[in-house]
């Protein structure tokens, strides 16, 4: 059977506006769920996506929007926990996972495409690790025999609009000197946005993914130092780099938990602590080798304009986790 309609959460994100753009070429028809219908401008522009304003944790509105259609993926995390109402990792990464399969069994949806993290686990180092291992792992427990599931477990996302590459660029840019570095020797394996939703594209409609989790990582390990430095190199800004260890790190990050936009928490420290890293070959599972961080980033760094401007730039009450 041909999957062909595809409803999306997290679909105005990151990753999502990316695999949205490249399943719309693929003829796949496509639903949005987004907290505000303007967030999807980019992609409105596709003729085969709609758009539909609701509150994904409404489990009467997930249920409605899922009916009629072949799959669901779902696409939404947070980096930063909230107290605020739908905001927090157990919101997003436990109890959504769990509404989203209830409501595909309700819908009679037959396959679920499920976003978690490398170094996902319900035991692990982070509060951001532990919920995003118990999410993924109370979606194949609840899915049983009805859904076909598939999970993804990407490391750093890299891309033209990231909030990784382009913020260290734009510190670079604007701090003269030096730039601090905290938690150098933290360990990545960035894998290219258009590789992580080629992956996912691939997995609608081959049955030797359902069940299997996947790694997803680039070609190459590189350090924090590493990647910042690389930046430094394709501006040419030439700053001085001072490293920051754990034990500062952390004492830094638990002021600028309280700096708008949360630079810098705790969590984020404690999830760095561990390898994001995987020995799951990209290759051998989906057929070709990923882009390198390095071959790719001077694309759009070397132009010297911010990506992310013009995404910052449209009118936003509210933002969907990426």
């Amino acid at each position: 059977m041909t999957l062909k309609k595809i409803c999306i959460l997290g679909g105005t994100g990151f990753v999502g506006r990316h695999l949205a753009r490249g399943l719309a070429r693929q003829g796949y028809q496509i639903k949005i769920l987004s907290r505000r219908r303007e967030d999807a401008r980019s992609i409105l522009v596709l003729p085969s996506v709609t758009v539909v304003p609701g509150n994904v944790y409404n489990s009467d509105f997930l249920q409605r929007q899922f009916h009629d259609h072949d799959v669901v993926i779902n696409l939404v995390g947070v980096l930063h926990d909230s107290r605020r109402s739908n905001r927090g990792f157990e919101d997003a990464h436990i109890k959504l996972p769990k509404m989203v399969v209830e409501a595909c069994r309700n819908a009679g949806v037959p396959r679920l495409l499920h976003m978690s993290a490398l170094a996902a686990d319900a035991d692990g180092a982070s509060e951001y690790l532990k919920s995003r291992g118990r999410g993924e792992a109370e979606v194949f427990a609840d899915a049983g025999r009805d859904i076909a599931v598939t999970a993804f477990r990407p490391s750093i996302i890299f891309g033209p609009d990231d909030s990784f590459t382009n913020v260290f660029a734009k510190l670079l840019r604007t701090v003269p000197v030096f730039n601090v570095l905290v938690c150098p020797n933290a360990k990545f394996q960035p894998i290219y946005v258009k590789d992580v939703a080629a992956a996912f594209t691939q997995a609608l409609n081959d049955p030797a993914t359902i069940g299997q989790r996947y790694d997803l990582v680039g070609p190459q390990v590189h350090t924090m130092r590493d990647i910042v430095e690389f930046i430094d190199g394709v501006l040419g800004t030439r700053r001085k780099m001072i490293p920051v260890g754990p034990g500062l790190a952390r004492i830094m990050a638990f002021f600028m938990q309280f700096a708008p936009g949360k630079p810098l928490t705790p969590d984020n420290v404690r999830s760095m602590s561990v390898d994001n890293v995987s020995d799951q070959s990209f290759e051998s599972t989906f057929g070709y080798a990923p882009a390198s961080l390095p071959d790719k980033l001077p694309e759009w760094l070397a132009t010297g304009r911010d990506p992310l401007d013009e995404f910052r730039s449209r009118p936003r009450r509210g933002r969907l986790p990426q």
